[in-house]
């Protein structure tokens, strides 16, 4: 009898697509649209602050839930632009990321055998935080191109077992921005079910066409069962910083903070004080510029998308792209997005990651968190698929 085996969990946990399509690229030396590195510059305000909390002495563990000064930075953020009112002593727990809070929440309320519902594109992330706690989930689909759904599927998908709802928004991979009264209707099914609901916001600030965030906590009697998941990764250009947040009630944030000092002790130190200085100083006009700038990247990547006959679904905000790839040659995603990169040098993810049915076969996802000389060189590329 062998005992030394890897755990079973971890044989259903499939290597992320979108960093062997990273790896292909390099292999291939080709441009990267894969992974939402975000190449555009950190602000250089926040680099100084990081470097000169180092030179300071701030290198050793803060609090297992954050720097005060990052808490505090973030409750009047949430105050200020998501309407979320919490103590910064006991509602936030500064963590590795996005990811690693979603992870300490998944950790801290979900127990083996609970059922979670995510909408169809969903972020691979999701899922594989969701199987590694041995909680189980269930898809709604949500149709293209404005990645719509039916509120009767997702009551339709509600079984005793039920614990949880993800939403994501804006979302990766769709691009996709619940409108309020989507919002409205989730809330009404979790407050009728006793449900949790996770909302990832880590691209609340990429909003495109003049659209507004909307953070599900603020709706009536939500705020006691929203776990609000952010950070600071996509927003400041710092995506190897691994600086997340999770915002919730204080009994939750209790356990989700024990499970977030068991996996990581802390967050980085000195770069949560860089990032406290940017939450604190950076002007309004720098997320409007960047919304802005987002905004004229999508409209060149998809235009040209267009052109090639890879019709895009236009995401309404964060800065992912799914387009119709199904005119490249090749039966699956893998084929399409391995055809690209050998023919043109591109890299896309398969749009297998992110569906559970055979419509993923048909899409490739691209990150156009690009410098903009990356953006007229992914352009010129595909304009030679003629």
């Amino acid at each position: 009898m062998m005992r030394r085996q890897i755990n079973q969990r971890m044989a259903i946990l499939a290597h992320s697509e979108i960093r062997a399509m990273t790896q292909a690229c390099v292999q291939a030396n080709g441009l990267n649209m894969a992974q939402g590195v975000c190449d555009t510059p950190a602000p250089p305000l926040v680099i100084r602050a990081a470097a000169q909390a180092m030179e300071r002495g701030k290198n050793v563990y803060s609090r297992f839930d954050g720097l005060p000064e990052l808490r505090q930075a973030i409750a009047k953020k949430l105050a200020l632009y998501n309407g979320i009112v919490a103590d910064s002593e006991t509602d936030i727990t500064v963590s590795a990321g996005a990811t690693g809070a979603f992870h300490s929440a998944c950790l801290a309320l979900l127990i083996p055998g609970d059922e979670v519902i995510l909408f169809e594109p969903y972020y691979q992330y999701h899922i594989s935080a969701l199987l590694a706690v041995e909680a189980v989930p269930v898809m709604v689909k949500m149709q293209a191109p404005d990645w719509t759904f039916s509120v009767d599927e997702v009551e339709r998908a509600i079984t005793p077992r039920t614990k949880a709802i993800i939403v994501n928004s804006p979302g990766n991979p769709s691009g996709k921005v619940f409108s309020r009264q989507e919002m409205e209707h989730i809330a009404a099914i979790a407050q009728q079910h006793d449900l949790f609901v996770f909302t990832d916001e880590i691209y609340e600030y990429f909003l495109y066409d003049g659209r507004t965030h909307v953070s599900l906590a603020t709706l009536p009697g939500m705020a006691d069962r929203t776990i609000t998941i952010g950070g600071y990764s996509k927003t400041f250009s710092i995506t190897g910083w691994r600086i997340g947040y999770s915002v919730a009630a204080a009994r939750w944030a209790q356990a989700i903070g024990a499970m977030n000092d068991l996996l990581y002790v802390c967050a980085p130190t000195p770069l949560q004080a860089g990032v406290a200085v940017g939450i604190q100083e950076l002007p309004d006009s720098f997320y409007r510029d960047q919304a802005r700038d987002y905004q004229r990247k999508r409209d060149r990547f998809c235009q040209a998308l267009a052109k090639a006959g890879l019709t895009p679904s236009i995401p309404q905000g964060a800065y992912y792209v799914l387009a119709d790839a199904s005119r490249l040659p090749g039966l699956t995603g893998k084929d399409r997005a391995m055809h690209l990169l050998d023919r043109i040098g591109l890299a896309g993810v398969p749009g297998e990651a992110f569906f559970s049915g055979a419509e993923g076969t048909q899409f490739l996802r691209f990150s156009y968190a690009k410098t903009d000389a990356d953006i007229d060189e992914a352009c010129s590329r595909i304009a030679k698929l003629g």
